[in-house]
C-alpha cells in the first residue's frame, strides 16, 4: 500500500505566502481512514503537486498533471481551500493546480448556476451554500467553486460558507476521508445537514407562528412569514439542480472513481434530496399560513367596512333633509309651524330605522 509521497525542502523559487494567494487551509491525506491528515501550505502545496507531477510519465501542460493522475487504492491526494477575495489566488491555480479550463472560466465569469459536471478526466463543480453568520436573509447566499481529480481537490469562495468550514473541523480534528470522492461526498453530506439545521428552525418559527394565529394575533407574523418563505424559495432555487446534476453525472463517472465512492455520492444525494423535499413542504405550509392570515385580515377588513357602510346609511336622511332645509330660499315646508321641528325629527327617525332595517336585513 503506497504511503504519502514525501515532501522536498522548500525551493525559493516556491515562495509564495499563503496570505499572499488566499490559501485558507491544505490537508495532505494518504488514503487511510484512520491516519490524520497532513496540514500544508501553500509552498507544501505547490511541491507537493510537482513532486506528483515528476512522478508521471505523461506531461501535462501545467505543472499540477498530478491532478488528472490516474490513483492506486489509499493514493495520497492533496485538499486545498481558497479565499477567491484575494487576487492572487486564481493565477495560483491556473499555474499550479492543473484542473480543467472551465473550472478557471467559471472563477473568471463568477457563474453562481448549481451544475456539477465532468470535463475530461476531472469533475467541475459550483454549488451554493449558506454563509457561515446564516441570519435567514435571501441574500446570506454564497457559491462555492470545486474541482475535483484523483489527486487534488479545490474549493474557492469568496465569503465564508458554513457547510465547507464545518467539514474544515471535520478534518481538523482528525477525520480523514479515503479518496477525493469520499472527500466530496462528505461536502454534501455536511451541506445536508446544514439545511436540516435550517429546516428544523423555521419548523419552530413556524410552530410559533402557527400559535399566535390560534391566539388572533395574526398582524406581527406577516413580516416574518414573507421573510422565511423569501429565503426557502432562494434556497430551492439554488440547490434544487445539485442532486439532479450528480445523477446525471454519476451515469458515466470518471475513470478513477471507484464505485463505493460513486454509491457513496448517490446515498449523499439522495439524502440531500429528501432534505430539499422537507423545505419544499415548508413553503407550502407557510403559504398555507399566509393565507390563512391573509383571509383572517380580509375579514377583519370587510367587517370595517360594514359598520362604515352601516353608519353612513343611517346618517344619510339626516344629511339630506338637513341639506335642503338649510337652504336660504322662500317656501320652506314646516317653516311658519310651531311643531315643524318635531316633525322633521319623526321624518328623519323614519328613514333612519328603514334604512337600519334594510341593512342589517342584507346582513343576515
Amino acid at each position: 500500500m503506497p504511503s504519502p509521497l514525501p515532501l522536498p525542502a522548500p525551493l525559493a523559487a516556491a515562495a509564495h505566502g499563503a496570505d499572499a494567494a488566499g490559501l485558507i487551509c491544505g490537508y495532505l491525506f494518504d488514503g487511510e481512514a484512520s491516519s490524520p491528515p497532513r496540514p500544508l501550505d501553500l509552498d507544501e502545496a505547490a511541491l507537493w503537486l510537482q513532486e506528483v507531477a515528476n512522478t508521471r510519465s505523461e506531461p501535462g501542460p501545467h505543472a499540477g498533471a498530478a491532478a488528472r493522475a490516474e490513483p492506486d487504492d489509499a493514493s495520497p491526494y492533496a485538499w486545498l481551500h481558497f479565499n477567491l477575495s484575494h487576487a492572487q489566488a486564481q493565477r495560483w491555480l491556473e499555474r499550479h493546480a492543473g484542473l480543467p479550463d472551465s473550472f478557471y472560466e467559471a472563477l473568471r465569469e463568477g457563474t453562481h448556476s448549481t451544475r456539477i459536471e465532468r470535463d475530461d478526466d476531472a469533475l467541475v463543480a459550483v454549488i451554493n451554500d449558506l454563509h457561515f453568520d446564516f441570519g435567514f436573509e435571501p441574500s446570506d447566499i454564497a457559491t462555492l467553486w470545486i474541482g475535483v481529480g484523483p489527486r487534488l481537490v479545490v474549493t474557492a469562495r469568496t465569503r465564508p460558507l458554513r457547510s465547507v468550514d464545518d467539514l474544515r473541523l471535520a478534518v481538523r480534528t482528525g477525520e480523514a476521508p479515503r479518496s477525493t470522492t469520499e472527500l466530496l461526498e462528505r461536502l454534501m453530506r455536511t451541506q445536508a445537514d446544514v439545511l436540516v439545521g435550517v429546516v428544523r428552525t423555521v419548523t419552530g418559527r413556524i410552530d410559533a407562528i402557527e400559535d399566535a394565529l390560534l391566539a388572533r394575533r395574526p398582524d406581527a407574523q406577516r413580516a416574518r412569514l414573507g421573510e422565511m418563505r423569501r429565503v426557502l424559495v432562494r434556497l430551492q432555487r439554488l440547490l434544487a439542480p445539485e442532486p439532479a446534476a450528480l445523477f446525471r453525472l454519476l451515469q458515466r463517472p470518471p475513470a478513477w472513481m471507484a464505485e463505493a465512492d460513486a454509491q457513496g455520492l448517490r446515498d449523499a444525494s439522495e439524502e440531500f434530496s429528501v432534505v430539499l423535499r422537507d423545505m419544499h413542504g415548508l413553503q407550502e405550509r407557510v403559504k398555507l399560513l399566509q393565507e390563512e392570515i391573509a383571509a383572517s385580515v380580509q375579514e377583519d377588513n370587510n367587517r370595517s367596512l360594514f359598520v362604515l357602510t352601516v353608519v353612513t346609511v343611517l346618517a344619510l336622511p339626516i344629511n339630506i333633509l338637513a341639506g335642503l332645509f338649510g337652504m336660504n330660499v322662500g317656501g320652506i315646508p314646516l317653516a311658519e309651524n310651531p311643531h315643524g321641528f318635531w316633525h322633521l325629527v319623526a321624518i328623519v327617525a323614519t328613514f333612519t330605522a328603514v334604512a337600519a332595517w334594510l341593512a342589517f336585513r342584507k346582513k343576515k
